[in-house]
Parts: structure tokens; C-alpha cells; sequence
């Protein structure tokens, strides 16, 4: 650290562009003086929210260049910074270097290329005005469907099983069982392409508003497409067979790993050789503004896209064109043919992300797999199921009853009794027999696998790769034992290598998952909050390949990283939430990392050592104990809820199949309304009651405070996964409000995921599309931080956008695909803002 700064280091009020930034800077921080040499961070004692209030209030003056977060952390001094702006401000950009979403080269190279004025003249288009009727018409017959389709299966769920027990013997019950699941399954998978044709036809680029007839039949096969349990056969030809049955063109040796169904099927087109690995999303389509628009995505042959990408409609990937892992494509944009690219927008980049070399994989691999993968299920799996099922019933013959004439079985108190043994037997006995299971089969199954050796897909040892990644991620147990000393003891029970631990009681958050979990090492002292990946299989369109994953001691890791095998990070980082992990150059250690493509910022502040002195001797041993004891009855809790949710749930369905051999079809009409009105009502009364007891407010405190002990119980009591049914319907925005979010009228969420709902605050005539994140806290070490998130009216998160605490949204602003708003920034009213971390476009 510098000290006694000379008068010379001292800013001048003279100056100019120097001595107006150190003026703006000394007011933030309180002080008469600043030294413009000064190191923002480890000089002024500066935090990012701190230099994010400074760039806010930078973009309010006109006598200043426009500052980003990026810029403040690449230009750590006011010198470096004033210099920087002065160089910027004196070149005048041409279209070439323009900071926008469509790079000009990727309009005139490569196939298919898009003019870059296409997202501008989208931009232009009028919102039309929402009215009430045309909503309430809209949301009344995605109601009425719902209840249709939930309906109709329960019926002939019923009606199946009930013909399936009447079977002569064992194996004539054997041969119905098989006869209806297959029956069953297949019908349910040519349901969404035949909805699809009947309603849509062909998908065209297009713009149409929500609400209206078009929107309605886009949602009936977007909900029953997403819906569909082909969803299983990810990465499977099977899953390849759906989509071209849905109307995409996709040629000969493809694989996807996503589980994100692209829902306009139709403007899909993936050349042979192409490999899409998983969580990528590219759904060809998009709303902005009350509107919905449908593009096309176009991807060559020999085409990489790695995990976490997000690529937005209008969007084309050359032949052998790669795209990075946490990258995204934005509209308009292309990649030449035999470039890799990377980052949010996508740059050019000489990173090769091909991890593995292809192997020998033919047709005839390609047939069997999935003939071998449908024969499993129509002739082992969904049996079993019936059979469990009926082994059940028989167990408990006041749950019999329900099946058999007679006077109502639900008017009898045995008949309640029994059933509450046997959820609980059923809820709790399979909640250990399932650790069971992850814990021994899995590593049974990993002796097959070699690390380090490639294997063709669609043999035996890609099926034992499938089975242990599904196994060892159930997301319900690291929702149980995630942000307790617990989930140390469970992953270590999976797998994982975690040296010698340092117990923190927060050593990972409750969402954490891996491609293995034995190749998966973590180093001591380092903790993960939620979101984290490891990726220790590497895919090319005909092979995979285990390899060992190792992050580094006394690290911390953000939200939503995708952490690959090669990642080139070692000893105490910071890896900020969404951030791209780098895979060549040298290896990173005692530094922050943060954006796609990231770059360097400080490990830590003056600010997060506050509390450095809870974390060592007696005074961690006392508070760790008390932590543990807190996080236990939270844990319990969290079994309770639950279970009394399975439990009434199971007694709505089998009081509805009674009621069924009296009434018929409206008694599952009536089980569906209250199976959802239940839900919705439960889980907002314990969030009500949590939230009742011990307020979510905004924090800045240590994990071992109190404070911060019963936010974990708030996060791990309220469970909200059942909304992503009410995606695209005027009925989420409703629940919302139920949950505590201060919510205006006519706001579009296709499937927003808000954290802390009573610090959130959003306007009318919003737009939240797929997978965006609205996240009112962050851990930092031992610090954690939580603060209030104002969205004005008219605003647009794009899909899979990321908004962190502390930030302020203007009116009819707009947030673009895969963007980081980083904590503490401020959204001019009516700009556009793009990129990880996000910062204004000034370009059209």
C-alpha cells in the first residue's frame, strides 16, 4: 500500500478529466482528498459497490466519459482511469470496433450471416397495449388445457392399472404391465409432435405478441414439448429422432446433451459432426417488450458449443466453429467457419474448446443404443414402477380400498392413519435407502470406466457414464444436507476428494453437480456457493472421456460456474459468479477472476477481512457448533415440510381415484385444482411464517452470525420448483405477489428465478424471459451480503440473464441474453445493456 502521498499525488481541482474523477471519487468515499495514484481497492480501502455507485454517478455527468465496472477494475487508479477515458474519448470508434452484439465481420462472413441492424430494427417495434381481456382470455385457456391434459392422463393412468391388475397370474399381469407402459409412453411422446403440427405447423421467423391466439398454441407446444419424457434420452439418437420429428434439420452423427428442448423446432438446423454438451440453451425464440419472436439457429458441421452456452435466435456457427463454455451468441451475430470464439457477446479467441478426439461410432452403435435404452424401460422400469405401486396398495388395504367398491374409504379414520404410516414409511424409508443407493452403486459402476481413456458413444461404458452422472446428482439431497458442515460428509460420501477440510459450515451452497464425482477434487479451505458444475466428462459428437477436475486451495467460487478439467486456475482465487473459467495460459493464483472472458481483479478488499477474526481458534470452534446445531433443525425442518406436502398430495390423488369410480372424470378435474391450489398455499405460508419469524432484510455480516443462519433457513424451507409449470402464464406474476415480491400489473415471466422475493421490487409491463435470475445476495469468504433489486416499468431481462444485489433498473431498459448486472450498478432509464459484467451499449 502507498503511503504519504506528496502533494503532487494529490488531485488538482484545476485538472481536468484527473481532477473531476477524484472530485466524484472523494465524495463517494467521504474524504476531502484522494490520491490519483491510489489503488481504488488496495489503497482507498474501495469495494465493487463502492466503484459501482462511482460509475453511476460518472454516466450522470456530461463533462465525463462513460465508465464500466471493467474499466474500474482494468484502470485501478484515477491516472490510469483518466487516461484511459481521455484515449478513448480522442479515437472515434468506427462501425469495425463498435462494442455491439453483432460484430460487423460476422455479418459478411460465414453462412447465413445477419445484417446487424436486424436487433435494431426489432428494438423499434411498438409495444402494443396488454388488455385485461385478452390476458384474462389467454390465461383462462391455458387453465382450462392444463386441467384437459392432467385430466385425461390420470384417467387413463387409472384405467391402465386397473386393466393391468386383472392380467391371469404373474405373467399375464407382467405382459399387461408391459403392454400399457409402452402404450402409455409412446403415446405421451407423439403427443408434442402431433400438437405441434395440428397447432402450429411450420415455426417462421416471426413476431406475434403474448396474449394472444398465436402466443396460446406457441405455449400449448412449448409446455407439452419440455414436458415430454424423450427429455430422458438426452444425448441419446432417440432425442435427435424427437427434435427432427418436431420439424428440425439435423443431419447424421449429431449428439446434444441439453435438456433444454428448442421449442421452434423448425428454425433449428445442425449439420453432421455437430456435439451440443449440456446445459446449453438455444430455444429459438425469445420476448422482449410484449412481444414474442421466433428465429433461426444455424449451426454447421463439425460444430462445438460447450456447456453453459447460450445462443440467441438469428444466430449461425460456420462449419468446424466453436463456441466456449459460459458464452453466448447475441442476435445478429456469426461465426466464420473454422473459428472458435468465446465470452458474452461471443469475441474471436485462438482457445481450442475440442477437449477429446472423435472415435469410431457407426450406425449400427446408433440403432442399438436406443432400441436397447427403449427395451429397458417399456420391459424392466415402468413395470417395476406398477409393481411397487401395487405392492404398496396390497401392503396397506385401506389404500386398497380406494380401488374397490364399497363405502368411501376416505370417511374412515383408519384409512388416514394408515396412510400417514405409510407416507412417512415411504417418504423417510426412501430418503435412506436412496443414500444407499448413490453411495454404492455408482462406485460400483465407476471401476468400469478408466479416466483418461476415450470411449465411443453408445456402448456399455456410455451407458455406466449416464448412470453415475444421474445417480450421484440428486438434487434433493444436495438440497438437504447444502449449506450445512453435512454436505462435506455426502460428498465425500459420493466421491469427492476434499483433502483435508477445513470446516466452515458453508463449505458448499444446496446446488452443486458433477459429471463424476470421483475424478472431482476440491482443495482445503475452499468454499462454493450455489450454482457450481464441475465438468470432469469431455464430449465430441462420437466419444467421451472421464478426466480428473482439481480446484485449488482457499478458493472461493461465485454463482452459476461451469468449471471444466482444464481450467487454469491454482491457489487462492476468486471466481466471481458467472464467470468463464480460463482453459490455456498460465495458471492464475492469488488473483480474482471475473466476466466471460474474465479478466483480473483483486482477490480481496479491505472490507472482506472484517471478520477474518471469527474464523480461526475458539471463537470458530464456539460459533461453528452453534451454526451446526441452527442448520440441523433446518435441515429437519426442511424433511417436515416436505413430507407433509407429499403426504396430503398423495391423500388428494387416491381420495380422487375413489371418487373416480363414482363420479368419473371431475373428480381428477377437481384433484388437479386443489393439488395446485394446496401447493401454492403451503409452501407460501411456510415462507410466510419463515420470513415472519426472522425478516429477510438487507445484510452485511459473517456466515457466523445469526442473521445470516436463518437467511440459510429461509433459502432451504422455501421451495418454489413448482413455478416453472406457471412459465409463460398470467398466473406466475400472482404467485409472486403471494411470495412477497412487489410485483406490477401485465408482466411476462417465461421462467424467472427471484431468491429473495421481499427485497424485489418490479414494474409494469415488464419482460423476464427463460432462465433469468434475479439474486439479492452474494458470499464472498466469510462475508456474506444481501440488498434490495428495484426493476422499473417496461424493462426486459434476456434469457438467462443475471441480476445481482443491490442494483437499480430504469425504466424501459433492457438487460440482453446471458448478461451479468453486477451488484451495486445502476441502469439508465431506456438504455440497453449487454456483456458479463454488463455495461451500457452505446452503438445502435
Amino acid at each position: 500500500m502507498r503511503s504519504d502521498p506528496t502533494a503532487a499525488d494529490r488531485h488538482d481541482p484545476s485538472a481536468g478529466t484527473e481532477g473531476r474523477l477524484a472530485d466524484l471519487l472523494a465524495g463517494i468515499l467521504g474524504t476531502d482528498r484522494v490520491p490519483v495514484d491510489g489503488d481504488f481497492f488496495s489503497d482507498l480501502g474501495a469495494d465493487s459497490m463502492v466503484m459501482a455507485r462511482f460509475c453511476a454517478r460518472v454516466r450522470k455527468r456530461d463533462d465525463l466519459p462513460t465508465v464500466s465496472m471493467k474499466d474500474i477494475y482494468q484502470h485501478s487508479t484515477i491516472q490510469d482511469l483518466a487516461a484511459a477515458c481521455t484515449d478513448a474519448a480522442d479515437s472515434v470508434p468506427s462501425p469495425a470496433s463498435s462494442a455491439s452484439p453483432a460484430p460487423p465481420h460476422a455479418a459478411t462472413q460465414g453462412p447465413s450471416t445477419v445484417p446487424a441492424e436486424a436487433d435494431a430494427v426489432y428494438d423499434a417495434e411498438p409495444r402494443l397495449p396488454a388488455r385485461p381481456s385478452r390476458r384474462a382470455l389467454c390465461g383462462t385457456a391455458q387453465l382450462l388445457t392444463f386441467l384437459v391434459f392432467s385430466s385425461l392422463g390420470a384417467t387413463i393412468t387409472v384405467v391402465g392399472y386397473q386393466w393391468t391388475l386383472e392380467g391371469s397370474g404373474t405373467a399375464g399381469v407382467y405382459t399387461r404391465a408391459v403392454l400399457f407402459s409402452a402404450a402409455l409412453f409412446l403415446g405421451v411422446c407423439a403427443l408434442p409432435i402431433a400438437a405441434k403440427w395440428l397447432l402450429v405447423g411450420r415455426f417462421a421467423p416471426r413476431r406475434f405478441p403474448v396474449w394472444s391466439a398465436a402466443y396460446f398454441r406457441f405455449w400449448c407446444v412449448k409446455t407439452l414439448v419440455r414436458t415430454s419424457p424423450v427429455r430422458l434420452f438426452t444425448g441419446s439418437p432417440l432425442y435427435v429422432l424427437y427434435l427432427r420429428a418436431l420439424g428440425a434439420h439435423i443431419g447424421k452423427g449429431v449428439t446434444i446433451l441439453s435438456r433444454t428442448v428448442p421449442v421452434c423446432a423448425d428454425l433449428l438446423s445442425i449439420g453432421d459432426g455437430t456435439v451440443v454438451r449440456k446445459d446449453v440453451l438455444m430455444s429459438c425464440y425469445r420476448a422482449h417488450d410484449g412481444w414474442l419472436e421466433t428465429g433461426p439457429v444455424t449451426l454447421g458441421r463439425n460444430v462445438t458449443v460447450s456447456e453453459q452456452a447460450v445462443i440467441d435466435i438469428r444466430t449461425t456457427m460456420g462449419d468446424g466453429a466453436q463456441l466456449g463454455h459460459a458464452s453466448s451468441l447475441h442476435a445478429g451475430q456469426a461465426i466464420p467457419a473454422g473459428e472458435s470464439w468465446h465470452g458474452t457477446p461471443a469475441q474471436p479467441t485462438t482457445t481450442d474448446f475440442r477437449a477429446v478426439e472423435p472415435a469410431a461410432c457407426g450406425p449400427l452403435r446408433r440403432v442399438l443404443y436406443p432400441l436397447t435404452q427403449l427395451l429397458a424401460l417399456l420391459l424392466v422400469y415402468l413395470p417395476l414402477t406398477l409393481a411397487g405401486v401395487s405392492l404398496l396398495f396390497t401392503a396397506v388395504p385401506q389404500l386398497n380400498a380406494v380401488f374397490t367398491p364399497g363405502p368411501p374409504a376416505f370417511t374412515s379414520p383408519a384409512f388416514y392413519l394408515e396412510a400417514l404410516v405409510a407416507s412417512l414409511v415411504a417418504f423417510f424409508g426412501g430418503t435412506v435407502v436412496g443414500l444407499v443407493v448413490v453411495s454404492t452403486v455408482p462406485r460400483l459402476l465407476s471401476l468400469a470406466i478408466e479416466p483418461g481413456r476415450t470411449y465411443p458413444l453408445y456402448g456399455v461404458h456410455h451407458g455406466i457414464q449416464r448412470a453415475i452422472t444421474r445417480l450421484t446428482n440428486i438434487r434433493f439431497f444436495t438440497t438437504l444436507f447444502g449449506d450445512s458442515s453435512a454436505i462435506v460428509h455426502y460428498l465425500r460420501c459420493l466421491g469427492y476428494d476434499l483433502c483435508r477440510v477445513e470446516q466452515t459450515g458453508s463449505n458448499f451452497g444446496t446446488l452443486v453437480k458433477h459429471d463424476t464425482p470421483y475424478l472431482s477434487t476440491v482443495g482445503r479451505g475452499t468454499m462454493v456457493a450455489d450454482g457450481l458444475s464441475i465438468i470432469n466428462a469431455d464430449f465430441s459428437s462420437s466419444s467421451f472421456r472421464f478426466t480428473p477436475t482439481s480446484i485449488g486451495p482457499n478458493n472461493f467460487l461465485g454463482n452459476r460456474i461451469a468449471y471444466p478439467s482444464r481450467g487454469r486456475t491454482g491457489d487462492n482465487c476468486l471466481l466471481a459468479t458467472k464467470v468463464m473459467v480460463p482453459v490455456d495460459g498460465p495458471v492464475r493464483e492469488d488473483v480474482g477472476l471475473l466476466g466471460s472472458p474474465s479478466f483480473e481483479i483483486p482477490r480481496t478488499v479491505l472490507r472482506d477481512t472484517r471478520f477474518d477474526h471469527l474464523a480461526h481458534g475458539d471463537e470458530l470452534r464456539r460459533r461453528l457448533a452453534a451454526k451446526n446445531r441452527h442448520n440441523a433443525l433446518t435441515a429437519s425442518l426442511h424433511l417436515l415440510v416436505r413430507w407433509f406436502h407429499f403426504f396430503v398430495l398423495a391423500l388428494i390423488a387416491m381420495a380422487a381415484v375413489e371418487l373416480y369410480q363414482t363420479i368419473g372424470v371431475p373428480a381428477f378435474v377437481l384433484a388437479a385444482l386443489l393439488t395446485w391450489a394446496f401447493t401454492i398455499v403451503h409452501f407460501a405460508l411456510v415462507e410466510r411464517a419463515v420470513t415472519r419469524i426472522r425478516p429477510v432484510k438487507p445484510l452485511y455480516c459473517s456466515i457466523y452470525d445469526a442473521d445470516f443462519w436463518a437467511h440459510e433457513r429461509f433459502w432451504k424451507l422455501t421451495w418454489h420448483q413448482y413455478m416453472q409449470a406457471f412459465n409463460g402464464t398470467p398466473f406466475k406474476p400472482l404467485v409472486w405477489r403471494m411470495l412477497g415480491v412487489r410485483i406490477g400489473r401485465r408482466v411476462f415471466d417465461d421462467g424467472c428465478n427471484i431468491t429473495e422475493r421481499t427485497l424485489v421490487s418490479i414494474g409494469d409491463d415488464c419482460t423476464l424471459n427463460a432462465g433469468t435470475v434475479i439474486q439479492c445476495h452474494s458470499q464472498e469468504d466469510g462475508a456474506f451480503k444481501s440488498d434490495r433489486v428495484t426493476i422499473g416499468a417496461g424493462v426486459t431481462l434476456g434469457v438467462n440473464a443475471f441480476v445481482h444485489y443491490g442494483t437499480t433498473i430504469g425504466d424501459q431498459a433492457r438487460l440482453d441474453s446471458d448478461s451479468f448486472l453486477m451488484k451495486g450498478e445502476e441502469v439508465p432509464p431506456r438504455t440497453r445493456w449487454n456483456g458479463n459484467p454488463a455495461r451500457i451499449q452505446t452503438t445502435p
